[in-house]
C-alpha cells in the first residue's frame, strides 16, 4: 500500500511536467512576442537547420487552421508572418495555471516574472493540485492516444487581444505533451489481497473535477471479464457529486450505461448528518459516534434518502452498502438498512469487507447481481444544449436541492464569453465541497432553501467540460495545524515505510 500510494504509477509526476511544461510555453512565447519584431520571431520560430528551412508538422498545422495554404516559409507575405507568429495573447486571460502535488496553501496566489531577464513582464498567477489539472481529466476521459492527442490539443490556455481561444495547440506544445504522457495513458494492473485483478489509472478529485477512474480502464475490463461478468468502477464521494459527473460527464464520453449503483454509507456518517458532533481527524470520537443512538441515526438517514433520490434520476438500481463498523449496534445497522429499502433503493446490505475481507461482501456481491438483471431506464439528467446557466441551475435544484443560483459577475462574464466562443454544449463539472449538499460544509442532513454561488466558471474544452467553481471552494487545498507528516517516517535498516496507513 506504501508504494501504491507513493510513486508506483508514476502518472501524477507525468501530468505535473506536461501541465507545467504548458504554462511555462505561454509565459514565454508572451515574452518573445513582446520583445521582437514579426521577422525575428518568425525567424526564430522557423529556422535554418543544416541549410534548410522548413516548417514543423504542427507548424503546418497551425498554416491550415488560419488558412495559409503554404508549405514554403519562404514565399509568406508580411501580414501571414504576422499572423502565423503572433499568438497575441490577452495575460489577463490566461486560465492555464502550474501544478504540484503538495497541499500547498502559499501557492495560491503568486507572481512570476519578478527576475529582470524577464524584462517587466510580471503578472499574478496560482498554483492549483496537480489532480486538478485538465490534463487529469483529459486521461481519464480520452479513449485512445489519438483521441489523447486531440484533447490535448484542444485545451484552451488564453484568449488572445481580439477575444478567441488560444489553444496548446497554436502554441506548438501538443506533440511534447503527448510524449510526456505516452506511458501514463496505460493502466497499470494490481491485484487485491485475495487476487482479484485491479486496474488503477487516473485519480481526478471529485470536489474539484470529475471524480471518476479512467474510461480506459473501464472498457479494458469489460472486455476481459467477458459478457457476464462485473466491473466495478468508483466514482468518489456522494451520489451529489462524483456519481452525478460519472453519469453526465464520464458516461457521454465512453458510451458505457451502468448497470448498478452501489451506495456506500456508514452509521458513523449517518450520525453526523442527524447532529452529531464535529469531527477532528486525528482526535478520539466522540461517544455519540460509539455508542448506540437510534435517534442520531434515525435523523441522519435524511441524507442518505437524498443521496437514493439522487441516484433514481439517472433511472439506475441502486443498492445501498453499509461499512460496518465495530462499534455500530445491530440496532442501528438494521434501522438503516430498513430505511434504505423503505427510501427505494433495491436492496441494503451490511458489509464487513474490511474486516473479512471478500467472503465480508459476499452479500453485497449477490445483492449487485440481483439489481443488475432488474430494468435499466438510464437517462442523463439534462440536454447538452441548454445554456450553461441552465444546466448549473438543474444540477443544483434537482440534485442539491438549491433553490437557485447567483452567479458572480466574473463568472457571468466568463459564461457569456465561453457561449460566444462555441462552448456552451458541453457538460458541467461542479467544483464544490464534499462536506455537504450545499456551498457550506457545516451543513449537514438535507440543506433547503439556499441560493448556491458560482464566484469563477472554467472552461476544460480539452477534457470537454465547464467548470464552476462554487462558493469559496479552493483547487489548492492546505496544510492542517497538525498535518500527517509527523507520524511518518522510513527505517533506515529495513526501509519499511511507517506511519502512511
Amino acid at each position: 500500500m506504501e508504494e501504491f500510494n507513493l510513486h508506483l504509477t508514476g502518472d501524477i509526476h507525468a501530468i505535473t511536467a506536461a501541465n507545467n511544461l504548458l504554462a511555462a510555453a505561454i509565459d514565454a512565447r508572451i515574452l518573445h512576442e513582446n520583445t521582437q519584431s514579426d521577422k525575428a520571431l518568425y525567424n526564430r520560430l522557423v529556422p535554418v537547420v543544416n541549410g534548410v528551412r522548413g516548417f514543423s508538422a504542427i507548424q503546418l498545422a497551425r498554416l491550415r487552421r488560419l488558412g495559409i495554404n503554404k508549405t514554403d516559409p519562404g514565399t509568406l507575405t508580411e501580414e501571414e508572418i504576422s499572423k502565423f507568429a503572433r499568438l497575441d495573447i490577452d495575460p489577463s486571460t490566461i486560465t492555464w495555471q502550474r501544478v504540484v502535488d503538495t497541499n500547498d496553501r502559499f501557492l495560491r496566489k503568486i507572481t512570476v516574472g519578478q527576475a529582470k531577464t524577464e524584462k517587466g513582464f510580471v503578472r499574478q498567477a496560482q498554483f492549483d493540485i496537480a489532480v486538478a489539472s485538465e490534463i487529469m481529466a483529459i486521461l481519464a476521459l480520452t479513449t485512445s492516444l489519438q483521441d489523447m492527442k486531440e484533447r490535448l490539443g484542444r485545451m484552451v490556455v488564453a484568449n488572445d487581444k481580439k477575444g478567441e481561444p488560444v489553444t496548446a495547440e497554436d502554441l506548438g506544445v501538443t506533440g511534447a505533451l503527448a510524449v510526456l504522457m505516452k506511458d501514463a495513458i496505460k493502466p497499470t494492473l494490481m491485484q487485491t489481497l485475495e487476487g482479484t485483478p485491479v486496474f488503477v489509472h487516473a485519480g481526478p478529485f471529485a470536489n474539484i473535477a470529475h471524480g471518476n477512474s479512467s474510461v480506459l480502464a473501464d472498457k479494458i475490463a469489460l472486455k476481459l471479464v467477458g459478457e457476464k461478468g462485473f466491473v466495478v468502477t468508483e466514482a468518489g464521494f456522494g451520489a451529489d457529486i462524483g456519481m452525478e459527473k460519472f453519469f453526465n460527464i464520464k458516461c457521454r464520453a465512453s458510451g458505457l450505461v451502468p448497470s448498478v449503483v452501489v451506495l456506500v454509507a456508514t452509521v458513523r456518517a449517518l450520525k453526523m448528518h442527524g447532529g452529531g458532533p464535529n469531527v477532528t481527524a486525528g482526535a478520539p470520537l466522540k461517544k455519540e459516534y460509539t455508542e448506540e443512538n437510534l435517534q442520531l441515526v434515525a435523523d441522519g438517514c435524511c441524507n442518505l434518502q437524498k443521496q437514493i433520490q439522487i441516484t433514481q434520476l439517472f433511472g439506475v438500481p441502486v443498492v445501498v452498502a453499509l461499512n460496518v463498523f465495530k462499534t455500530d449496534s445491530p440496532a442501528e445497522v438494521d434501522l438503516v438498512c430498513e430505511i434504505a429499502k423503505q427510501s427505494g433503493a433495491f436492496d441494503a446490505v451490511p458489509c464487513n469487507h474490511w474486516s473479512a475481507g471478500g467472503k465480508g461482501a459476499v452479500k453485497l456481491a449477490q445483492a449487485v447481481e440481483k439489481a443488475a438483471s432488474q430494468k435499466n431506464s438510464f437517462k442523463y439528467l439534462y440536454n447538452l444544449e441548454l445554456p450553461i446557466v441552465e444546466k448549473i441551475r438543474i444540477i443544483a435544484q434537482k440534485v442539491y436541492g438549491a433553490q437557485d443560483i447567483e452567479l458572480s459577475p466574473a463568472a457571468q462574464s466568463q459564461v457569456d464569453r465561453y457561449t460566444r466562443q462555441g462552448f456552451g454544449s458541453l457538460p458541467i463539472c461542479m467544483a464544490k465541497t464534499h462536506l455537504s449538499l450545499s456551498h457550506q460544509p457545516e451543513r449537514k442532513g438535507v440543506p433547503t432553501g439556499f441560493i448556491l454561488p458560482i464566484s469563477e466558471v472554467r472552461a476544460s474544452i480539452g477534457a470537454g467540460f465547464i467548470y464552476p467553481l462554487v462558493g469559496t471552494m479552493s483547487t489548492m487545498p492546505g496544510l492542517p495545524t497538525r498535518p500527517c507528516f509527523y507520524d511518518i517516517d522510513l527505517d533506515s535498516v529495513t526501509e519499511q515505510v511507517k506511519g502512511l496507513f
